[in-house]
This record gives structure tokens, sequence and C-alpha cells, in this order.
């Protein structure tokens, strides 16, 4: 029962009640968000609720998760719980992967490390040598490119690290070297691709790289380096100069504490291009060796001709920064992107990918090459060209958007 207190009765008021102010409260919640969606499904439910197993049961983390969502959702309505937590800590998202810039670290005149911290939903089981996806806004658009890891994935810090030369052609590149300041807060997509060594690593290994080619063999030496499982390893690698080779002084350092690894620089503006067929004099047994390969087409094209020669393809792992688009283009059209309703009008050598991000969507990709069909989506009307063999694909068929162009009008089933 509760009774009401007449003014001047004499009676005490209660108290009024503490103030907290409104970014304590946010604080409060975020912290208490948080730790429930990290918290097992079956910690969040009564006893009675909790699931006994069986081949039916959800996973009790995801069911937990989404149920706690669902309820955060509303009763933070119209605005949903990541646009709090976005207030807070930018990379407190559950939507997308983001991460921090923390340090820009010059490699050579043209080239830079971006040493990052993922935010929410980042693993740390990657493989070194793989690659990620990372979008940067500018001038109002998110910009997407593919750049190895160069770190290792038992980062004491958890940072991550990508190296970036930045093309003369490049405007993406050139800004994450030249203009991206600390702090900035970037997305990314998860770690992929196959261009990584097995566990254990092979006893005799090759590694034959040009330019910025070294990355992914970066993060494979880092991680033997760590690991102190250094084997029987030669890096020929080629550039300009000295003053072109990246990580230069870590790579001789780490060839003086590592024996068992030897490294040949091929300074080109002095040396001269190292033709495949010289390979026997800076590294005579490379046909016992396992090897991986990265650098310009030129140089790749060569490789896996001569291992095919010497009937080695299967002792041969290459790993490319572009593909060739020999194929005829496309003649152009009206691109509609499905249930966005967003359309584009394109020529026949823009790519169905770099058209959609133009147009302000996001449109899933990996590799940007045509290789790990990351990018496939349905073609529900019209044709598209594949820039690569000129082959057209029509109504019904499954396209990778990255390697493909409008040949007339047509819609994505994105």
């Amino acid at each position: 029962m509760v009774q009401d207190i007449e003014p001047g009765s004499g009676a005490l008021a209660p108290p009024p009640p503490k103030r907290v102010p409104v970014r304590g409260r946010l604080s409060s919640t975020a912290a208490s968000l948080r730790a429930r969606l990290a918290a097992p499904a079956t910690e969040t439910l009564p006893v009675a609720m909790r699931p006994t197993g069986g081949a039916e049961a959800e996973p009790p983390r995801q069911a937990g998760a989404g149920l706690l969502r669902g309820v955060a959702s509303r009763l933070t309505t119209p605005l949903l719980p990541d646009d709090y937590l976005h207030l807070l800590n930018p990379l407190w998202s559950a939507r997308e992967l983001r991460g921090k810039v923390v340090e820009v670290i010059p490699e050579t005149a043209t080239a830079a490390t971006l040493v990052i911290q993922p935010g929410w939903g980042w693993s740390p089981d990657y493989r070194a040598g793989q690659y990620i996806g990372i979008g940067i806004q500018l001038e109002g658009r998110w910009h997407w490119r593919s750049y190895s890891l160069t770190s290792v994935p038992t980062q004491e810090d958890g940072t991550i690290s990508i190296t970036v030369k930045a093309m003369p052609e490049g405007f993406l590149s050139r800004h994450l070297v030249d203009g991206l300041p600390p702090g900035t807060v970037v997305r990314l997509n998860a770690p992929q691709g196959d261009f990584f060594l097995p566990d254990p690593p092979p006893d005799k290994i090759l590694f034959l790289t040009a330019g910025s080619g070294l990355t992914p063999v970066m993060g494979m030496l880092r991680m033997l380096q760590r690991r102190q499982s250094m084997s029987d390893v030669v890096l020929v690698h080629s550039a300009p100069s000295e003053q072109d080779v990246l990580f230069r002084r870590e790579l001789h350092a780490m060839a003086e504490q590592n024996p068992s690894l030897r490294l040949h620089e091929q300074l080109t503006d002095s040396m001269g291009m190292l033709g495949l067929d010289q390979l026997s004099g800076v590294c005579a047994d490379w046909p016992e060796r396992e090897t991986w390969a990265c650098g310009p087409p030129a140089l790749l094209d060569a490789a896996e001709q001569m291992w095919k020669r010497n009937h080695l393809t299967g002792r041969l792992h290459v790993e490319r920064f572009s593909v060739q688009l020999d194929g005829a283009g496309g003649e152009g059209g009206t691109v509609t992107f499905g249930s966005s309703g967003r359309t584009a009008e394109v020529d026949g050598a823009t790519t169905l990918l770099e058209a959609g991000e133009a147009a302000g969507l996001q449109l899933p990709f990996g590799c940007r090459m045509g290789i790990c069909q990351s990018c496939v989506v349905p073609l529900v009307a019209g044709s598209v060209r594949d820039l690569r063999s000129g082959a057209v694909h029509v109504e019904g068929d499954r396209i990778q958007t990255c390697i493909s162009a409008a040949a007339g009008d047509c819609v994505l089933g994105v």
C-alpha cells in the first residue's frame, strides 16, 4: 500500500534518486551487453529452459546471443544496441568487422606498413601468408582492396599488419601509404587464401618473389622465426635497388640469426633481371624444394611454365596480386543491383564489382581476381562478359562480379 504524504505534514520526504550521468549509463549498459553477449546461452536462461543436448539442439552460444540481441533491440528501438556501442567505441560492432590503424611505419619511399587493432568479431586463427580485405571511406564512398597479412597470428598485442606499396595508378594504395593517419577506423574482411605453409613446414623451401610479392612471404618467415622452426630456406627476391627492398634490415638480421636461411637479392637496376633459366646459379637444388612464388605476372607465368616443363607443378604454389583481363570487353549498359533498386551506367571495361561500389553498395568480394569465388552472385536478367576469357554469361548463370562486365543491360541478384 502506498500512502501519499501531504505538504506541511512534517513527514520526511524520501531523498531524491541519485542521478547517473548519461555517458556513465551508456558505459554501464555497453559493458553489460558485452559481457552478456560473450556469455554462453545457458547462463542467460533459467535452469528449466536450458537445452539438454541432442541432435536438434541449437548451439547454446548462438541461441543466447540471438535471444539477447533481440531483447536489446526491442529496448533500444528505433536504434540498435550496435548504435549505442558505436558511440562509446567505434570498434564495438556486431554488424561488421572493423579495425583502427594504430601506427603507420614507412618501409621504403613508396611503401608503408599499417598496424591495425581489430575490433569485435576478429579471429586470430589465420595463417601467415593469407590476405584480408580493407575498406576506407574516401570522398563519401567506401573503397575496398585486398592486401597480404605481414603479421603472424601470435602477435602478443592482438594487432595485425599489412604492407602496402603505392602504385602510380592506385588511388587507394597511394592514400594508404601517404595520407592515412593513425586513429583511422577501417572496415575489414576476414582472412582468406591458401598461400601459406603447411604445418610442419617442408624440410627444404624456396621463396621466389619480386617487388611487393615479398609481403605474404614475410609473414611466413616471421612465423618460422617466431616458432623457431626455420628449416632449409632460400629466398630469391628481385627489386630495383637496396632502397626498394621491403623489410631489408629485418631480413638480413633474420639471416644472421638463422644459418639455415639464405638470401639472394637480385638488384635489377645494377644486375639486370633474373631469368629463371639462371635460377640454378643462385639455388642449384631448386627442383628439390617446395616453392612459394609471388610477384609480377611475367615472373609467375615463367615459373609456372618452367615447373611444368620439369614435371614439378605440384611443388609450386603461386599467389597473384592481379589478374590478366585478356578477354574482349563487354558492350556496357545499365546494371541494376537487385533488391536495392540502384542502377549504374557502365562501360564495357568496368567490372560489376567496381560499378556496385561506385554506386555506394557493399558487394561481397574476396581476392578481386576471380579465384576465391567470394563475389559470385546470380545473373537475374541480361548478359555479362568474363573479362579474362571473353565468355558471355546469360540469365540464370552465377557470375563473378570482380572479373565480369556488362554486355548490355543486366540485373544482378544482390
